[in-house]
């Protein structure tokens, strides 16, 4: 866990996702829609990406990716990250973590 803990901290939005997911592509998208530029781990690209898909387990995440930090708190998947985006929460913590300034 403390790999995955280190590098959600590392920037201000950090998503963990697969080169071939399509639900992690929307998930992308709808950050760098509101002018984010988030730190990605292709896990799938990585030497370590199944360490670091354990380690994103073991945190609770299921499935493992997407997964999404915003300002090194651990917000969780594309379910609770569009939940967050349709009670309009989203761009608040976004902005709280200094990933956005509008």
């Amino acid at each position: 866990m403390a790999m995955v803990s280190a590098l959600g901290a590392e920037n201000s939005v950090v998503i963990f996702s697969k080169s071939s997911c399509c639900i992690c592509h929307t998930i992308q998208t709808l950050i760098y829609g509101f002018g984010a530029s988030p730190a990605i781990y292709e896990l799938d690209e990585l030497p370590n990406g199944r360490q670091l898909e354990r380690e994103l387990l073991s945190l609770g995440c299921r499935p493992s990716i997407p997964a999404m930090f915003i300002g090194g708190e651990l917000v969780g998947g594309s379910n609770e990250v569009m939940s967050l985006h349709i009670r309009g929460k989203l761009v608040q913590l976004l902005k709280n973590a200094k990933a956005i300034f509008v």
